[in-house]
């Protein structure tokens, strides 16, 4: 099946999130890996978040993840995520995606993998 760039486009979520650490992040992944809701995730060393939570200003170190998913799972991907995650309000932002060139062959990718 060849998708048109813009179908292709629709067909992949990619979830964004924040985690207190690198391990916690990892064994999400992990556990949406074994449980088919993601093809890949992109983990990323701890940065720093500066943000304010309950009136007072924080700065703490965090890992940020990206979750790609199919369409279809992208609503199971993100209640999973909720239950996984240690915060009491996870960010998890789904960012628009345009595979661009590799659009064909990612997106089959993607949505075997989460079949």
């Amino acid at each position: 099946m060849t998708m048109h760039t813009d179908e292709a486009a629709e067909s992949v979520v990619l979830l964004y999130t924040t985690w207190p650490d690198g391990a916690a992040a990892e064994a999400a992944a992990q556990t949406l890996l074994a449980e088919r809701l993601i093809a890949c995730a992109n983990i990323f060393p701890a940065g720093r978040s500066v943000f304010r939570w309950k009136v007072e200003v924080r700065t703490e170190a965090e890992t940020v993840a990206l979750f790609k998913t199919s369409k279809a799972r992208a609503g199971a991907t993100r209640t999973r995520l909720t239950e996984l995650h240690p915060y009491e309000e996870p960010c998890i932002l789904a960012l628009p995606a345009d595979p661009g060139l590799s659009a064909a062959g990612f997106v089959q990718w993607v949505e075997s993998e989460t079949a």
